[in-house]
């Protein structure tokens, strides 16, 4: 227990950031967290290198994320009832979330890991599954895609 505690107080803030920006509700961030950390704490013990518990939980944190977001849009609810409110409305904020909602999902999450998360590209293609210079790509890619819009 004590070890689990020390390593998920390390991660709760990018745990949380992620959870923030992939979901856009903060209710539903902090629900998407708590099933993860419970999910993680269940399955502690299987997760031989503690070195490796950061990629570990956020790997399981995107997956409730997307079960989350699935059942969204099987119950078919008004996706604009599950924005982030905010305090302020800055028009540049706003373009910015604009531009990154619009990129694909897998874009999406690939930036959030890298600017919310402050994940390596290494850690993240560990994550996905994928080649880091793969992510590095699509993370490019995915900056010059907002880039685009945000001149326009």
């Amino acid at each position: 227990m004590e070890e689990f505690m020390l390593c998920y107080e390390k991660v709760y803030p990018q745990l949380y950031r992620t959870a923030l920006y992939y979901m856009r509700n903060r209710q539903e961030a902090e629900d998407a967290v708590q099933d993860a950390v419970l999910t993680a704490y269940e399955k502690f013990y299987q997760l031989r290198d503690k070195e490796k518990f950061a990629p570990w939980i956020m790997q399981i944190l995107v997956n409730r994320c997307k079960r989350r977001m699935r059942e969204w849009f099987r119950k078919e609810e008004d996706i604009e009832q599950l924005s982030i409110s905010q305090e302020t409305d800055f028009a540049a904020a706003s373009a910015v979330r604009q531009a990154y909602w619009e990129l694909k999902e897998e874009e999406r999450l690939i930036v959030g890991l890298f600017v919310f998360g402050g994940y390596t590209s290494e850690e993240i293609a560990g994550i996905l599954n994928k080649n880091h210079s793969t992510v590095r790509s699509k993370y490019r890619r995915a900056l010059q895609k907002m880039r685009k819009k945000l001149e326009v």
